[in-house]
């Protein structure tokens, strides 16, 4: 891969958007490449979870604008008359359905699509210098990637409309306040703030778990009543509670001593009801 660096250390998976001359610009090469990535990452059980970083200065500063106005209009670049799938919300997807959680370490610049890719990862952490935006608006077309789904469950109705509707670009504090970030770190110390709270996963939970419970937390977003969330708990629990993971959990509390869960993420996970 070109435009997407993919490193794996003890667990946890560094994925680098790799165009740091153009400020990680998005690119049907980058969207391609970080499906792969993706993929690889739940096929791989020596991936206990993911951070999401960009080379250089920035995060992503959004779509590449090279075409110039004909950037959006995709008229004489599809081969059907059907409407061509969004290439953010193909990666944001992608992204919702993984089975290993996902953290993003936004140390540059996040605008447009740099900002809407994240919002289905699980844990956004921001450098302070950052300029975040939800420019779509201000280009004359309308936020992608899913986010009309995501962005209001994550920060509330008011305040996405509020960024989407302006489309200005704002700092990691307003991004902090709003709640669409977890914490604003100096620029040197993100990715150690990021890389920390993977280990905490990677360490000690069962991944079979974490998998499940990403999986159950998301989902249940979408809910129209708590009892989906009951039934979905308690087939999780049933099953689980057969597991060798669970039986290793309990015993390595009891015994004071550090877990070694045993069950694989690539064998399977169940499906919920």
């Amino acid at each position: 891969m070109s435009e997407v660096l993919y490193e794996v250390d003890d667990g946890v998976l560094t994925l680098t958007l790799n165009r740091p001359e153009k400020l990680n610009a998005f690119t049907p090469t980058m969207l391609e490449e970080l499906l792969e990535a993706f993929d690889r990452a739940d096929a791989d059980d020596d991936v206990r979870a993911v951070v999401v970083t960009g080379a250089g200065r920035a995060f992503c500063a959004g779509a590449d604008l090279e075409k110039g106005g004909e950037t959006f209009d995709w008229r004489a670049r599809q081969h059907s008359d059907e409407t061509p799938r969004d290439g953010g919300g193909r990666v944001t997807l992608r992204i919702f359905d993984c089975t290993k959680p996902v953290i993003a370490a936004i140390n540059g610049p996040a605008v447009g699509v740099g900002v809407t890719m994240t919002l289905p990862m699980d844990v956004r952490l921001v450098a302070d210098g950052a300029k975040i935006g939800f420019v779509f608006t201000r280009r004359g077309i309308v936020p992608e990637a899913a986010s009309s789904w995501f962005l209001p469950r994550l920060v509330g109705i008011s305040q996405a409309m509020e960024w989407v509707a302006t489309g200005r670009v704002f700092d990691a504090e307003e991004a902090l306040r709003g709640g669409l970030v977890r914490s604003v770190h100096p620029s040197g110390d993100l990715l150690d703030a990021a890389y920390a709270l993977a280990r905490e996963i990677a360490d000690n939970t069962a991944p079979v778990s974490v998998a499940l419970a990403r999986r159950m937390m998301w989902t249940m977003l979408g809910a129209d009543h708590p009892l989906a969330a009951h039934r979905a708990d308690s087939h999780a629990m049933f099953l689980r509670g057969q597991s060798d993971d669970v039986r290793e959990g309990v015993m390595s509390f009891l015994e004071k001593r550090p877990a070694r869960f045993t069950d694989r993420v690539s064998d399977g996970l169940p499906e919920l009801p």
